[in-house]
């Protein structure tokens, strides 16, 4: 089993406005992203276990032609206010970093 972070060129977070994350995953070729993509593996329910919100509340979508997924979702936290750890939402993408992504397809 390989690793998202071993198999994305790219994996990053940021605010979409003051009470919302996105996530962006790309890959680097289509052969990769056909791979990851049908192993059902990120879905709008990962991103609800992972961050902790009702999978309802995320907005999950694969963009074939450019090879990516993106999923959008409430904060837990509103940017800036206390307790917020990450005011720019830029480090919120580590808990994607050790998903597993299985070689078989579902």
């Amino acid at each position: 089993m390989a690793l998202l972070k071993d198999v994305a060129k790219v994996c990053k977070s940021k605010n979409a406005g003051p009470f919302e994350l996105t996530v962006d995953v790309v890959f680097e070729d289509a052969e990769t992203f056909q791979r990851v993509k049908a192993t059902g593996v990120l879905c709008a329910a990962l991103f609800a276990r992972l961050y902790n919100v009702p999978e309802e509340h995320v907005l999950f979508t694969p963009y074939d032609a450019a090879f990516a997924f993106k999923a959008t979702f409430p904060r837990l936290v509103p940017a800036g206010d206390f307790g917020d750890t990450d005011v720019y939402g830029c480090q919120q993408h580590a808990p994607l970093l050790d998903v597993e992504i299985p070689e078989t397809t579902r």
